[in-house]
């Protein structure tokens, strides 16, 4: 009877399609040659059918300054609707949100005139009074840039306001494609590149998916603008298949293969030749070998990756006896690996780190934080740094002889510093990477002095969004350093050290905001306003009552306010007791007491 139940269930169930509750919604892709737009049409001879001229009247100036006619066409959906405009650059992205407000009529200002204002207002909160200038005119015609270069709280209000139809219209480089969920009755593509690379299939279709939302909009629309010239090219790019999707695990080898067997090894799920070689045959890349590997096998890859790293010092091999077969040689982690792999250190700098912390035992200059600073700076951002070197010499000037001294001990001098900025010839040869990396050790050093992002951006020159970026990384890389210290006992002096640095490094704060900061959801620019209320300290702010909170902070609400009160009293609980247990540590009788010892004698 039960088999007769359960067949009958079978018959009875109906497969539910999504599709059903999520209605879909039409995608319209667009060319733009000139004057004309093309609709995209797979059936058509060469991809593409006409589909109307842009009738839009342009004076001679405004010709000039908008020659691929932006204005016309977001004017078609802005304010009522939202707009991305992807271009190539964040410079470009600045630009053309400025030239489209100068060619805006100031009837876009009414346009929920009052909530722009409120935005402005956020953003000098989040920034302690500063508002950028290209935002300041922006904001108020529903316009903003969304880039890198924003602080992290400044594309988070940004991104509120146009998710609420506060801003209307974003430019934006090509990583708002991914990851954010902000989508736009219309996308326009300004040109068909990344920067200077010309579009692949999977970003092209990745920003124009940002159009149409299911659930949000009813239709969708990109346009493409392009030059004849790359004509043939875009039309190759709509309609080729999209790119396979690769494993990047043979690529990146100090991040990928390395790391892996590392983490095999350290966390004994794999110990030989064999096991290891049996797991990489189940992993994504294992699947793709006979794609991916051309001149050598999975098995070859796979020795040569232990080799590599048994003779960096990171795993050792233990020879069975009795074998002569290399696939049954045991390996397992050395010091040095096990301070890498606790420290989640990249295989490619764990040596040069080792080496630097060593020296830097040599002579630790402890009179200012630069020295601690440089060893903590993250090595792969180094790589990627070109500094102004009209900058870099004014920033060593203003530096005490100490504080010199550090510059000299890593083998970056004065005199080599000075040539660069004056744009002379250089003879000696100095290692480009520590050279780049005192430059971002200066950022850091004059940031954790003065702890306003925006007057350090103003400095150095440099977006303010990457000077958050160069602080959390450095935070992380510190706190990384810190533990790879914790499992070599020659690095004890760093410890205690490190410890604090991190701490600053993570909060970057003036020092009486630090306690406020460690409640949830309390940034530098709310705990500046909690503090400037009278809440200073962790028990203040348990004790506060919410409803008085949501009176007294400007833009709180009811459930941020419940959260910081609730984690303000967790964090002051966990404090007590930590402290308890201390205070019955220090009162408990050592068991080494003398009397003790001598009484358990006397008894046996």
């Amino acid at each position: 009877m039960l088999k007769t139940c359960k067949s009958s269930c079978k018959q009875n169930i109906t497969p539910v399609s999504l599709d059903q509750y999520v209605p879909k919604v039409e995608l319209k892709e667009y060319l733009k040659i000139n004057d004309t737009i093309y609709e995209v049409d797979s059936r058509a001879e060469n991809g593409m059918t006409f589909s109307r001229l842009l009738n839009y009247k342009y004076s001679d100036t405004l010709k000039k300054m908008d020659p691929d006619q932006l204005v016309a066409l977001v004017t078609e959906v802005i304010p009522n609707y939202s707009c991305l405009v992807f271009c190539p650059t964040k410079k470009n992205c600045e630009n053309v949100a400025e030239m489209i407000c100068k060619s805006l009529s100031k009837e876009y200002l009414k346009h929920k005139e009052k909530e722009k204002q409120e935005v402005i207002k956020n953003l000098k909160n989040v920034s302690g009074g500063n508002l950028c200038r290209v935002l300041k005119h922006t904001i108020p015609f529903g316009v903003a840039y969304h880039h890198s270069g924003l602080t992290s709280e400044e594309r988070k209000l940004l991104e509120e306001a146009y998710s609420t139809g506060v801003l209307c219209l974003f430019t934006c480089t090509s990583t708002l494609a991914a990851g954010v969920n902000l989508p736009a009755r219309r996308v326009i593509l300004r040109a068909p590149y990344v920067a200077k690379e010309f579009l692949k299939r999977n970003q092209y279709k990745q920003m124009i998916g940002r159009a149409g939302r299911a659930g949000i909009d009813s239709v969708g629309e990109s346009i493409l603008i392009l030059q004849e010239k790359d004509k043939h090219q875009v039309l190759e790019l709509i309609s080729r298949p999209l790119e396979n999707c690769y494993s990047h695990l043979v690529q990146e080898f100090t991040k990928g293969i390395q790391a892996l067997f590392l983490s095999l090894i350290g966390l004994k799920i794999a110990t030989n030749l064999d096991d290891i070689y049996r797991f990489m045959s189940g992993t994504f890349f294992g699947v793709q070998q006979k794609v991916l590997l051309k001149e050598k096998s999975l098995w070859e890859i796979t020795v040569e990756s232990l080799r590599y790293l048994t003779e960096k010092g990171l795993l050792q091999k233990d020879t069975v006896y009795g074998s002569e077969e290399e696939f049954q040689n045991n390996f397992h982690i050395t010091k040095l690996g096990r301070a890498s792999f606790k420290g989640t250190i990249d295989l490619a700098y764990c040596d040069i780190l080792y080496r630097d912390l060593k020296k830097g035992l040599e002579g630790l200059m402890l009179e200012s934080l630069l020295h601690l600073i440089y060893l903590t700076t993250p090595y792969d951002m180094a790589s990627q740094c070109d500094p102004d070197w009209m900058v870099y010499f004014r920033q060593f000037n203003q530096l005490s002889p100490a504080e010199q001294n550090v510059a000299a001990l890593v083998g970056v001098s004065e005199n080599f510093i000075g040539k660069k900025a004056s744009g002379q010839a250089i003879r000696k040869k100095v290692d480009k990477n520590i050279v780049n990396r005192l430059y971002l050790s200066f950022i850091l050093y004059t940031l954790l002095k003065e702890t306003n992002i925006w007057s350090v951006s103003e400095k150095f020159n440099v977006p303010r969004g990457y000077i958050q970026s160069l602080l959390s990384g450095a935070a992380a890389f510190s706190s990384c350093v810190l533990h790879f210290c914790e499992e070599l006992e020659e690095f004890w002096v760093y410890r205690a050290l490190l410890g604090e640095l991190t701490k600053k490094l993570t909060y970057c704060v003036k020092a009486e905001l630090v306690p406020l900061m460690e409640v949830t959801g309390v940034l530098e620019g709310r705990a500046r306003q909690l503090y400037n209320a009278g809440y200073k300290s962790l028990t203040h702010l348990a004790n506060a009552n919410p409803e008085v909170l949501i009176r007294t902070i400007d833009h709180l609400s009811r459930r941020q306010a419940k959260q910081i009160v609730s984690s303000a009293k967790m964090l002051l609980h966990e404090k007590a007791e930590a402290l308890q247990e201390e205070v019955e540590e220090l009162l408990r009788l050592p068991s080494d007491f003398p009397g003790i010892v001598a009484s358990s004698t006397e008894k046996a």
